[in-house]
């Protein structure tokens, strides 16, 4: 157990229990939410840390007692065996964490090749999350989206949050990070007449979402155009030039938004994705800069790697990344996607305590 790392993060505790206290940081609600946010993410330390320092007394004075009365020896025994156990859990606690887990998310959900299959599949996938948001509480709110003509997804963004300041710092991407990749589906297509089982796929972006003090974007580094909206099979969604296209020049990252009739509206939809992307990938090159073990979080926004499979003869789904299976895919769909995600944050814990850079992301 690192003393020297306890240390800084119970200081950092007890100087974030005076930040809250105070009346003034009240008047700045952003400072507030990221003050309460570390605070949630640290208090079961601190309350892990007084649990372990509080069985070492009773031990100490159990300690004393036996060595003026023998007959307390027993209770030597008892209480110096919940020391492992505590001990154990506030290690794992000290484990650095990805600090982007207390933070809300961006999903962006692609169609990829298939056609509508696909679009169909894209869709299938973003109620799926919408369920599973309902089941913990989120709330999913739509960012921009385009539809297909027969009720599928083209390309849809939506923001998932969680209510007030998450437990323990585990917000939304503490969960959802592990669902950036391809997803690919194995069914008969609503389209197929011949009872065929297709294979399509659908790409899916799982982002933290950025605050404004996260990314430092210049107004100079910014394009901004100015197009029309338009619906499924080019159908004008309104007759103003109201989507709004925003390219970062400095790295070419182009964001575009019309599921608003207002421009101001599409604007800064583009802008909260362009952060999003933005952190995304500076903290991407520090990764690869410091070769550190968040570089396998980073891949969690890799739409080119397969993640999972969703067969659907077999009521099967398979994770490729820690050959997890299980016969429930429809439960899954129905939004019961604790199973899955607790598998690979288990395997992700695992890898952490036995030092692995890699984690347990790799394939």
């Amino acid at each position: 157990m690192s003393n020297d790392r306890l240390s800084t993060l119970l200081a950092e505790y007890a100087d974030l229990e005076r930040r809250m206290e105070d009346p003034s940081i009240h008047s700045d609600q952003a400072l507030v939410r990221r003050v309460g946010r570390r605070f949630a993410e640290l208090a079961p330390l601190n309350a892990a840390h007084q649990e372990l320092e509080a069985a070492r007394a009773d031990l100490a004075a159990a300690k004393e007692l036996a060595a003026e009365d023998p007959g307390f020896a027993s209770e030597v025994e008892a209480v110096a065996a919940t020391l492992p156990a505590l001990e154990e859990k506030l290690g794992e606690m000290l484990i650095p964490r990805d600090p982007s887990d207390a933070k809300d998310v961006i999903i962006e959900i692609k169609a990829g090749e298939g056609g509508q299959e696909s679009a169909l599949f894209a869709g299938d996938l973003l109620r799926m999350y919408t369920r599973y948001a309902e089941r913990r509480g989120w709330v999913v709110e739509v960012i921009d989206s385009q539809e297909s003509d027969l009720g599928g997804v083209k390309d849809i963004s939506v923001a998932v949050k969680t209510r007030g300041v998450p437990e323990g710092g585990h917000g939304v991407w503490s969960r959802m990070k592990w669902e950036g990749g391809v997803h690919r589906v194995q069914r008969v297509p609503v389209t197929e007449s011949q009872g065929r089982i297709h294979t399509s796929a659908a790409g899916v972006l799982v982002l933290p979402e950025a605050e404004e003090v996260d990314i430092d974007i210049q107004a100079g580094d910014l394009r901004i155009d100015v197009y029309r909206s338009s619906g499924p099979g080019g159908q004008s969604v309104n007759t103003t030039d109201s989507a709004v296209r925003i390219t970062h020049l400095p790295t070419g990252t182009v964001v575009s938004c019309q599921n608003e009739k207002s421009q101001l509206q599409n604007k800064e939809s583009a802008m909260r994705i362009l952060r999003s992307r933005l952190l995304a990938q500076a903290q991407e090159a520090a990764d690869a800069a410091a070769g550190d073990a968040r570089k396998a979080q980073v891949r969690t926004v890799d739409r080119s790697e397969r993640v999972r499979t969703y067969n659907f003869p077999q009521n099967r789904i398979t994770d490729h990344r820690i050959g997890y299976t299980a016969y429930n895919l429809d439960l899954v769909l129905g939004g019961e996607l604790d199973g899955v995600l607790e598998a690979l944050a288990a395997s992700d814990r695992a890898a952490r305590l036995a030092g692995d850079p890699e984690l347990s992301r790799r394939q």
